[in-house]
């Protein structure tokens, strides 16, 4: 049950034709005006009410008015709960009447999360324009592809024109340079007319450094805690109240007037809460009551490194009530197989049962002692359905937080990177990809800003030299602030239409279609797999089952060729794929058409092949 105090209003509302009201929290502040610079200047007293919030209604302003609010000692910042920073973050803010946008998905229903295909992109990186507008021209691609979820990295106003968009400082605004508010509902509206979904990444962890005035307005940090970034954002302190009814606002915000289908939680590990009542808990319980209201679904999309279960399981069961969770785990299994890294997290991973584990359970590590992290970690989330996992061989992190921002294309081989497409997409899990890896895009993806503060550009690239040292990298890391680490990370679409990475994509294509149209891959499920796994030979082999649907896929993580004897399983097995086929740009299977007990077959190097069984009639 939601505690008994309702959300309170925050922002600027419509309150009738040109007529506004101005919410506002500030609870330590005597004295707060509103100070309107466009279209005529004037200054207008706030009242403040119960709890610390400010109330003005306002009269004949347009829809374009730009105002700041005037706080004690005559300064004037931007609004906290800002829609619109068309001049970045030090500038005014701007009115945004989301009535007068004219949607057309009133049927759109939304896509339930086991079947969403997901792919990542960073809007100002995916296409040379970056800009909403220029990914619009992309979806028809990804949809063919086979795309049905758009995950997009934050699009909160940062400063400059150039950020992951983790720096954001403003987040309800949408970035300027992107396109502002419009540009990306029609984004949104043009996603949910080709049926795709929209997911938002959002940061309820920190705000950007530059920019950030809410500290004046506002208890919105605690020194009692600190994060890589500083003092933690305050949920389970003196004021904390109005803390946790900002960030769920700007929760129902973006469903509300932005029609996002999911957020994903960036990095919940750092959101800091000792409360009895914690705010992922709290915020889950929002959404669920917005859910029930709309009539339809909205998703909330954790990512932790804590391999926590009770982030996933139900309030009812002493969880959060989170629907999934990104399992980094899977990731540096795989990635530690194909690679052979060591340093690191993935330290901890690089045998064939570490994969095997996060097929059959989700988290690999349940509580056993990591290398890494000097102690024991994570819980069992075996009972977890299989739904509440994203999982990827790629992603904006796995990448961009390398020093040199090298993607997989250019630390493994082809057919490893096949193997890879087919151990993401063929598991019981919800598959992830990241911009450009279905053709093997091989510009890196670099970490980049555009701040103006040259203390804090500086302490940027020391903070980036100094996460870097747990992997030995002796070099120093490229500079964020170059807008060269910018234009190297956009992706070459052009390279898609040569001959291997044409190929590559269709491979992609062909697996996401087994995945939609077989039934033991379409039903996720991880009671109904059954697996072998040959530790010296580094082969796993393992069935999936859905009724009378039965599939079988045969691993080989090794470099060299792997003969093995088949008595796993009984049937007779018909091939739907191999990643060496020739089709596919490979060498050429090694295996028959058809797989009985008993027998022994050879496997290519870093391959994987898919047979289906077929029943007597």
């Amino acid at each position: 049950m939601v505690n008994d105090t309702m959300l309170q209003n925050i922002g600027v509302q419509s309150s009738g034709k040109n007529t506004w009201t101005f919410y506002l929290w500030a609870p330590l502040l005597d004295r707060v005006e509103l100070k309107i610079i466009y279209p005529e200047k004037k200054i207008i007293p706030m009242d403040k009410g119960d709890h610390g919030y400010w109330k003005l209604d306002v009269d004949n302003l347009p829809g374009d008015t730009r105002y700041f609010f005037r706080l004690e000692k005559g300064i004037d910042r931007p609004d906290p709960v800002s829609h619109w920073q068309p001049e970045s973050v030090h500038g005014p803010s701007q009115i945004v009447d989301h009535g007068r946008f004219k949607w057309s998905d009133s049927s759109w229903k939304g896509i339930e999360l086991y079947e969403m295909i997901m792919y990542e992109l960073h809007v100002g990186a995916f296409t040379q324009e970056g800009t909403f507008e220029a990914v619009i021209n992309r979806l028809d691609e990804l949809q063919e592809l086979g795309i049905n979820a758009l995950s997009i990295m934050p699009v909160a106003q940062f400063p400059g024109e150039r950020n992951w968009g983790y720096d954001a400082a403003y987040p309800f605004a949408v970035q300027n340079s992107y396109g502002g508010p419009d540009g990306l509902k029609t984004l949104v509206n043009a996603c949910h007319k080709q049926n795709m979904a929209v997911i938002l990444d959002v940061v309820y962890n920190h705000l950007g450094p530059e920019g950030n005035y809410l500290g004046e307005y506002a208890p919105y940090f605690t020194d009692k805690y600190t994060t890589p970034w500083g003092m933690a954002v305050n949920f389970d302190q003196a004021y904390s109240d109005g803390v946790r009814n900002y960030f769920i606002q700007n929760a129902l915000h973006w469903f509300r007037n932005y029609h996002i289908d999911a957020l994903r939680l960036d990095a919940v590990h750092a959101i800091i809460d000792m409360s009895a009542y914690p705010f992922l808990a709290h915020l889950a319980e929002e959404v669920e009551s917005f859910s029930n209201t709309m009539g339809r679904k909205f998703y909330l999309i954790a990512e932790s490194d804590l391999n926590d279960a009770r982030i996933l399981r139900p309030r009812a069961q002493g969880g959060m009530g989170i629907d999934a969770q990104w399992n980094d785990d899977f990731h540096h299994a795989l990635h530690a197989l194909l690679t052979g890294e060591k340093a690191g997290y993935y330290r901890d991973f690089g045998e064939v049962s570490h994969y095997a584990k996060a097929l059959n359970e989700g988290y690999v590590f349940t509580w056993q002692y990591s290398d890494y992290r000097k102690r024991h970690h994570g819980s069992a989330s075996q009972d977890r359905p299989a739904a509440q996992f994203v999982v990827f061989s790629q992603n904006h992190d796995q990448v961009g937080n390398r020093m040199k921002g090298e993607r997989l294309s250019t630390l493994v081989s082809f057919e490893a990177l096949k193997l890879a497409a087919g151990l993401v997409i063929l598991s019981p899990y919800i598959p992830l990809f990241f911009m450009g890896e279905e053709y093997g895009e091989n510009a890196p993806f670099l970490y980049f800003v555009s701040h103006s503060d040259p203390d804090l550009i500086e302490a940027v690239r020391q903070g980036r030299a100094e996460e870097f040292k747990t992997f030995n990298w002796k070099e120093p890391p490229p500079d964020p602030q170059s807008v060269q680490m910018f234009n190297r990370s956009k992706l070459n679409w052009q390279k898609r239409n040569q001959e291997t990475n044409r190929r590559l994509r269709e491979y992609y294509h062909f697996l996401i279609q087994l995945r939609k149209t077989v039934p033991a891959l379409y039903h996720l499920d991880k009671k109904y797999i059954s697996m072998h796994v040959l530790h010296q030979d580094k082969v796993l082999i393992f069935k999936r089952n859905w009724k009378k649907s039965r599939v079988l896929i045969i691993i080989n993580f090794n470099e060299k060729k792997k003969t093995v004897r088949f008595t796993f399983f009984s049937g007779r097995w018909k091939k739907l794929a191999d990643s060496s086929d020739h089709q596919w740009r490979g060498p050429g299977s090694l295996l028959p058409e058809y797989l009985f007990k008993g027998e022994k077959y050879t496997l290519r190097p870093t391959s994987v092949s898919i047979y289906q069984e077929e029943l007597p009639t």
